[in-house]
């Protein structure tokens, strides 16, 4: 099963870089040299990123040992919409999870008190961090089984599947440094969910004892494929595999296509009722994703420069003849897979399109070898009368485990502003 290693050790161990690094601003082509030594970093941290973004103004920082880059993080700017002229300098800066580096090598507070420093000569009101790595991690089936029971008011009540042992230490370290934690909530969360579905995967049971590719079983699957099927439950299991006969035309889209997956997209918005993306976001997501800085192909089977990051942006369009029945947009960078957004049509739901496009993302990402395969957040509930509770029931029938985030950590450079943000956005919800 994929390593769910503390991503943050024990505080300054021997060899471990404990004095402040230096931290300046590095190229795109720099921070993307680095990430591609960083395979677990998510895509939210790749220097294209901002692009995507355009309200936001994007920087990536090195973190250096003398000339060594040991650290990276890619800061997103937001300056505070009030109209007095003093205060419109003031920004929200917004790592989403980040900063990367490799904890063996250096220590947690090397990296996040010269941080707050640069970013507080840069204007920053308030630093909101999303520390990757996973505190807690249930079991998805037995979190289906207590969401089926309601017996359980959240996910915390039940026993994990594992836990870090570094967790609890690193709260405290981020607490003893005037960090604020996050406070945990069944709602979604403004940024990154701290509650997560992430289904893992194993690649390496595609290689057989003597390093020749292992065979399929009798419905043509490889045994990683296999093994991430069976741990869905067995309706998810059965109507997946039915989509694969269900005279489905899986392909991979174009730039060209995405006005297709824009009107399947609101029809979905619309019936769903949830405010989608408009259409330009999407098309800078594909090409900022996919350009030559950040190494993605697009599903186009390109391959990443050495030194750039290995990250691709693809569409996914599920047809049956003509009619567009379902469309995913999918990311890959490193090992990690991620379904990013989907779409899908109200007719021929016999058909099961947007299971056989669940399928498509899980092969792709074993074919690239990744480790996980990320559903998105979820909330920790387990009312089954909750609003949510079938997004939670959904993505642990699909084989999803449940991991628990640090989340995102706030440290309030100016008190006063922070409050009064906190209060903005929480009333803005």
């Amino acid at each position: 099963m994929p390593d769910l290693a503390s991503p943050f050790g024990s505080p300054a161990p021997s060899g471990q870089v404990s004095r402040p690094l230096t931290v300046r601003r590095i190229t795109p082509a720099d921070h993307g040299r680095f990430l591609a030594d960083h395979p677990g970093a998510s895509f939210l941290q790749n220097p294209q990123w901002p692009g995507v973004k355009i309200d936001w103004r994007g920087d990536s920082l090195g973190f250096f040992d003398g000339q060594s880059l040991k650290a990276t993080a890619l800061v997103l700017f937001r300056r505070l919409p009030v109209p007095v002229p003093v205060l419109k300098k003031r920004s929200l800066a917004y790592i989403a999870e980040g900063p990367v580096f490799d904890s063996s090598a250096v220590q947690l507070e090397s990296v996040l008190v010269p941080l707050v420093q640069y970013l507080k000569s840069r204007g920053a009101f308030l630093v909101r961090v999303g520390l990757p790595g996973v505190v807690n991690r249930w079991d998805g089936s037995e979190v289906r089984k207590a969401l089926a029971a309601g017996t359980h008011g959240s996910v915390t009540d039940l026993t994990p599947l594992h836990t870090d042992p570094a967790a609890e230490n690193v709260r405290s370290r981020l607490l003893a440094l005037g960090w604020q934690a996050p406070s945990e909530s069944e709602e979604f969360e403004a940024g990154q969910p701290q509650f997560q579905a992430r289904i893992p995967l194993q690649p390496e049971l595609d290689i057989a004892s003597d390093g020749t590719m292992a065979e399929p079983n009798k419905n043509g699957e490889s045994p990683a494929l296999e093994a991430a099927l069976n741990r869905m439950d067995s309706t998810s299991r059965r109507q997946t595999r039915k989509s694969t006969r269900s005279e489905l035309t899986v392909s991979v889209g174009t730039v060209e296509d995405l006005p297709a997956w824009q009107a399947l997209y609101e029809e979905t918005a619309s019936r769903d009722g949830f405010t989608g993306r408009p259409l330009a976001y999407f098309q800078r997501m594909f090409a900022e994703l996919n350009s030559s800085d950040s190494g993605g192909s697009g599903g186009s089977g390109g391959k990443a420069a050495d030194t750039a990051v290995d990250t691709e942006c693809t569409l996914y369009l599920a047809h049956f003849g003509e009619q567009l029945l379902a469309a995913a947009i999918y990311v890959r960078q490193g090992q990690f897979g991620w379904y990013v957004y989907g779409a899908s049509s109200s007719e021929e739901r016999k058909r099961y399109a947007p299971r056989a496009l669940q399928l498509r993302q899980i092969q792709d990402s074993l074919a690239a070898g990744c480790t996980w395969y990320d559903l998105g957040g979820m909330s920790p509930s387990l009312d089954p009368d909750y609003e949510l509770a079938g997004l939670t029931r959904f993505k642990t029938t699909m084989g999803a485990d449940v991991v628990q985030t640090l989340g995102e950590w706030d440290y309030p450079v100016n008190r006063w502003l922070a409050r009064g943000f906190n209060l903005y956005m929480s009333r803005r919800g």
